[in-house]
């Protein structure tokens, strides 16, 4: 899943956090998720932006780049407060005992929202003017921190930065660089509580296909488009919110 989402969204700037964060939920509690998605994305984002620094606008960067890392602090302070919120509801399912924490409801409800963007034409499409991009930044910033969905809103605020194609892929790069060091400054204290339940061999074999699917996506994919993938996405993305939302997952 890493490999298969690295490699299609290298251009795109959005979708391996989105991609990988469902598939995670399905092994660990949504929080520890979130936290693991980010590692991975903070190392695929290192790696790319070594093929590709040397096309950063560093203007755009720091328009956007300075309220995304504000965001980012308290979008994750708010996931770890969440994480200690206990239980809102309980209920029995086919025999089962089933919990609805905060962290999940809120997680779950993102989710949604993000799946509903990713489905509708409109939302793919919607796109914002160069003076938003500081109100961009601390939106993509603080929904990177708390959900690890920071991708699509960033792009919608670059798309017309008037950026060539080379200088989009890296500025957005360096912008997700600085998200993801921010929110993986607050995720540590969480990392570290739960580090001894972490499954570090999927860890590290999720690290390894992200980084394949960077170098697949630099060579090959340049043409790529992401309306099939985005619609599978869409689907993985409702089915997990749900699952969230009613506290099945």
């Amino acid at each position: 899943m890493a490999f298969i989402a690295s490699g299609l969204t290298f251009f795109s700037g959005f979708g391996l956090g989105t991609l990988l964060l469902p598939a995670f939920v399905l092994f660990f509690a949504v929080e520890k998720a979130v936290a693991l998605t980010a590692v991975v994305h903070f190392l695929n984002g290192v790696f790319k932006l070594f093929l590709i620094w040397r096309h950063i606008d560093r203007a755009v960067v720091l328009r956007f780049g300075v309220p995304a890392i504000l965001g980012a602090f308290g979008g994750a302070e708010l996931l770890i407060w969440l994480a200690g919120g206990g239980t809102l509801v309980t209920y029995s399912l086919f025999g089962r005992t089933v919990e609805i924490a905060p962290v999940k409801l809120v997680i779950g409800l993102s989710l949604l929202f993000f799946a509903c963007a990713e489905a509708l034409p409109r939302f793919r499409k919607l796109s914002f003017p160069p003076r938003y991009q500081p109100l961009g930044g601390l939106l993509s910033g603080f929904f990177g921190g708390l959900a690890g969905m920071q991708g699509a809103l960033r792009s919608a605020f670059l798309i017309k930065a008037n950026l060539t194609k080379e200088a989009y892929v890296a500025t957005g790069a360096a912008i997700a660089f600085l998200i993801d060091v921010s929110r993986l400054t607050v995720y540590s204290q969480l990392i570290l509580k739960y580090q001894a339940e972490f499954d570090y061999a999927l860890l590290s074999a999720a690290v390894a296909a992200a980084l394949a699917g960077s170098i697949l996506g630099n060579r090959y994919l340049r043409k790529a488009t992401m309306g099939g993938i985005q619609l599978v996405v869409a689907l993985m993305l409702f089915g997990i919110a749900l699952g969230l939302i009613s506290g099945i997952l």
